[in-house]
């Protein structure tokens, strides 16, 4: 029969993520870097591996022409994106250089580009379309009909309007024009005494 000891190494969980840090990176930054990471009670994290200078690197929309260096990291308590930026922030690096990625999401990732580069190409197996005469028929039937649905028909009858242009004319005379405002005519009674002194 198990300890009680046994059964909680066993039962032991840790999380697993990779730390990308996008710009250059000294020892003195990694060394600081992996001593304030001793609050998750790291069990590794590996060496920066750097990649080669990208003119665009994914997932650092404000870097341009920079490396990017990852970092595997395992940790027996969970840590959060924003706790690690704010690690390499107190270090001297902006908060947009450094992301996080969860392990699973890494392997979701890799296992995804795998999958698209293990496919194979279709378009480039298949007969040429335009070679084929029964596809150069089909596109020319089925074209019509999805343009009819698509753009209206124009009336084919057009009847021009049949009624005379109404004349613009042009009031030059000041007869009809009011220059003085209708308020003054207005009699108006006179002002109660307020009682205010003059």
């Amino acid at each position: 029969m198990k300890s009680l000891r046994q059964y909680l190494t066993e039962s032991v969980r840790t999380y697993r993520y990779t730390i990308k840090i996008a710009g250059d990176i000294d020892s003195k930054f990694m060394d600081m870097f992996k001593y304030n990471l001793n609050k998750f009670d790291p069990v590794s994290v590996s060496d920066a591996k750097s990649t080669p200078i990208q003119k665009d690197p994914y997932g650092f929309p404000d870097h341009q022409n920079s490396s990017v260096n990852i970092i595997k990291a395992e940790f027996k308590y969970p840590a959060t994106e924003p706790m690690i930026q704010q690690i390499a922030q107190l270090l001297g690096k902006n908060i947009n250089a450094v992301r996080v990625f969860t392990q699973d999401h890494e392997d979701g990732l890799n296992s995804e580009a795998e999958g698209y580069a293990n496919q194979p190409d279709t378009l480039l197996t298949e007969p040429n379309m335009e070679d084929n005469p029964t596809s150069k028929q089909a596109s020319k039937d089925y074209a019509n009909q999805y343009l009819d649905k698509v753009i209206p028909k124009k009336p084919s009858i057009d009847i021009p309007y049949d009624g005379k242009k109404t004349p613009t004319i042009k009031n030059n005379s000041k007869e009809g024009i009011q220059t003085k405002s209708p308020m003054t005519k207005i009699n108006r009674p006179p002002k109660p005494s307020t009682g205010a002194s003059k």
